[in-house]
């Protein structure tokens, strides 16, 4: 039997950043790999937690928005979701980010997950809360934002998931945990 190992056997014998903005930042390196031989490695650091919420009313509705997204040029539903910079809470983003792409206020909140979105490529760390006891008010979305909200039972949006309607990592978590958690 192989013994399992949670040790880092990766060493990094340089870095170099490639590209970096507000958001992001892309490096090089140069490697020794588990095996013992050396290669190279592509790493994307985020600047952002990533946030997500699902929203969901007394009869068992949550909350999609729906927008185009530039990077897989694709038409994406998914949970209203966003960043919140490094360090900061990530339940206070979360409540940013719902009441600015929905409008909606929550009185209740529980945290459901923390999950790495693409762990082989970057080191994105993504939180995802319950949003309960809502209340409508005027949505804010930012200026780089055409959104659609559409309201749907939580039983279609797990539906929609295995249709791979949803595709958006955060979205596919916090809708399967939440249909778990509550019995769907």
């Amino acid at each position: 039997m192989r013994v399992i190992t949670t040790e880092n056997n990766w060493k990094t014998l340089s870095t170099e950043t490639v590209y970096e903005n507000a958001w992001l930042e892309l490096s090089h390196r140069d490697v020794i790999n588990p095996s013992g031989n050396k290669g190279i490695y592509g790493l994307v650091k985020f600047k952002n937690q990533a946030i997500g919420v699902i929203p969901i009313d007394e009869e068992g509705n949550i909350y999609l928005v729906g927008q185009f997204r530039y990077a897989i040029d694709e038409y994406s539903w998914e949970i209203p979701e966003g960043g919140g910079l490094l360090g900061t809470d990530a339940l206070d983003a979360a409540k940013r980010e719902l009441k600015e792409e929905t409008g909606l206020v929550a009185g209740k909140w529980t945290k459901l997950a923390r999950i790495h979105t693409s762990n082989s490529a970057t080191n994105e760390e993504g939180f995802l809360y319950i949003a309960e006891e809502l209340t409508q008010m005027d949505a804010e979305p930012e200026d780089t934002e055409d959104l659609q909200v559409r309201k749907v039972h939580l039983k279609e949006a797990v539906d929609m998931v295995m249709r791979s309607e949803i595709t958006d990592s955060l979205s596919v978590c916090a809708i399967l945990m939440t249909a778990r958690q509550k019995g769907i």
